[in-house]
């Protein structure tokens, strides 16, 4: 009988210990993805590092050019054609994203990307025709902006901020990180910095959302995607890398 039990604990602590390294798994290649993940390993910042951590000039093109096409045509054609403006722009930004989509689909290459862009940027359009208010298109971002806020606000007020527990898979140190002060200072500060740039979005957009500013709300959405993006995921990567770097002489 004691055999018995000790045979199914040491069966479940094989399966929790399976369970872990799975979840260990799942948790670093998703770490990987990101940008944070295509800077790790870095030892000084660097364009090419910068472009991958962006997805290439592709990636860039795909977060960029639907909104920009949004803009332009809309610009040019609401005084001309102020019934057909809103429809054509719509639609130029959707074609562009499903361009990409198919283009990825089409090398075999990761979609998934391109796809949510796509269905950001369709279900943003749908939004917009549907309820007759071409402010609406921005309404899903300025929404996921909110809940991301929203998540690394509570990371930190739960003292499990979102970047350390990134950082923690990405250096294969699991939860490590919460147990030194310095790697968990550097986990909360990154984390308030990025909760910043979600705030400040916010912040910016949302009069003009409210006040049905179209045109201005749709510059301010580019200028603050990926040019503020990058330099909140540079200064990330320098915090992380400066302390695990320190850390690592300590230790060494």
């Amino acid at each position: 009988m004691t055999d018995d039990r000790e045979a199914q604990g040491d069966a479940e602590a094989t399966d929790a210990s399976a369970e872990e390294s799975l979840s260990t798994a799942l948790g670093a290649a998703a770490a990987k993805n990101t940008g944070l993940g295509a800077l790790a390993g870095e030892q000084a910042p660097s364009g090419d590092a910068l472009l991958r951590a962006m997805g290439g000039v592709r990636g860039i093109c795909e977060a960029v050019l639907p909104g920009l096409a949004f803009i332009v045509l809309y610009t040019a054609l609401m005084t001309p054609l102020p019934d057909t403006a809103v429809p054509i722009a719509l639609g130029a930004s959707v074609l562009i994203a499903l361009v990409f989509t198919v283009w990825r689909v089409a090398r075999k290459e990761n979609v998934t990307q391109a796809v949510a862009g796509l269905i950001g940027v369709g279900a943003s359009a749908i939004l917009a025709i549907a309820t007759n208010r071409p402010v609406n298109n921005f309404a899903l971002g300025l929404g996921i902006d909110a809940l991301y806020g929203l998540a690394f606000l509570v990371s930190v007020l739960v003292r499990w901020p979102i970047i350390g527990i990134a950082v923690g898979y990405l250096y294969g140190e699991g939860v490590a990180w919460r147990k030194h002060k310095a790697t968990y200072r550097v986990a909360v500060v990154s984390t308030l910095l990025w909760l910043a740039l979600f705030v400040a979005r916010l912040a910016v957009q949302v009069p003009l959302f409210l006040a049905g500013n179209t045109a201005a709300l749709a510059i301010t959405h580019l200028i603050m995607g990926v040019p503020l993006y990058v330099p909140v995921l540079l200064v990330t990567w320098l915090l992380v890398r400066d302390v695990y770097a320190r850390k690592n002489g300590a230790q060494s």
